[in-house]
């Protein structure tokens, strides 16, 4: 690799949730080969070079907090990724929200003791949360609910309004929590607080969803800057080089990493059309 230590990550304590597979194991991987003492967070054991591994299921919410309290042991961590997530698909659309935005605000709030003034956390979104404007004020009721149990059961209140298909609403959740929480945390401690939104990306996730898709529907999806599906370091690289110490004007953003979809969206120069009941 190319001599990247203006980046800021060598020697660099950083925790990456989801660092087991997909853009969470590109992102620890790359971040391995930037010099960084990595630490991965997930529910199965990382395959990719790692200072420590700790278990931890998202959905658990003691256990999330006692994964935060035993990396107090590593701080001050410079640098966080929370890359872990899942689609409904899995065990359902409560299940998805809760493990892809309330697990992941919960180990992020947790594991803030332990994190550096001017610390850095980049998690990864989606496109799928191009939409989140219109949602905006359920979201806001959502993101007022601070306690994890409570925010849960808010969901299971109605389902069907408030979580929808579990993956979308829990990704736009994401997009509005990191807009909102970036201030205060930018204000206290110059602590910044970025997401990125990919668009479809060949990982062992996409595999699975694709079996619930149209036939031929990641083909027909337009990809104007590769020409082709991203790759889960295509998608990595853009999540490193958000947390850098280089970006330090950037917090509150949603970067969106989707090769143009959603601008072309917004502005016709694609026609979403070919997504049909997929969108």
């Amino acid at each position: 690799m190319l001599n990247l230590d203006g980046l800021g990550y060598r020697d660099k304590t950083i925790v990456v949730t989801g660092g087991a597979s997909g853009m969470g194991e590109a992102t620890a991987r790359i971040l391995g080969e930037l010099g960084a003492k990595v630490h991965i967070v997930d529910i199965q054991a990382p395959k990719v070079p790692h200072a420590s591994y700790h278990a931890c299921d998202l959905s658990d919410f003691a256990q999330v907090r006692a994964t935060a309290a035993a990396l107090q042991a590593i701080a001050p961590v410079d640098f966080l990724f929370p890359c872990a997530g899942l689609p409904p698909h899995i065990k359902g659309a409560l299940y998805c929200m809760r493990v892809n935005y309330i697990g992941t605000r919960l180990f992020v709030e947790s594991l803030l003791p332990a994190l550096a003034d001017g610390a850095g956390i980049a998690l990864i979104s989606s496109d799928a949360a191009l939409g989140w404007q219109k949602n905006l004020a359920q979201s806001m009721e959502m993101l007022a609910i601070a306690d994890p149990d409570e925010a849960y059961a808010w969901c299971e209140a109605d389902p069907a309004a408030r979580v929808r298909d579990g993956y979308t609403s829990s990704k736009e959740m994401l997009v509005v929590w990191v807009q909102h929480a970036a201030v205060k945390l930018g204000l206290d401690r110059r602590i910044r607080l970025n997401a990125i939104g990919p668009c479809p990306t060949r990982t062992a996730f996409m595999d699975e969803q694709e079996k619930l898709l149209p036939e031929g529907f990641l083909d027909a999806w337009p990809y104007p800057s590769l020409g082709r599906i991203a790759t889960a370091e295509d998608q990595a690289w853009p999540l490193v080089l958000l947390n850098s110490p280089l970006n330090a004007a950037v917090t509150g953003a949603f970067l969106l990493t989707d090769q143009g979809f959603a601008s072309g969206v917004y502005t016709g120069a694609i026609d979403p059309g070919f997504m049909g009941g997929a969108a």
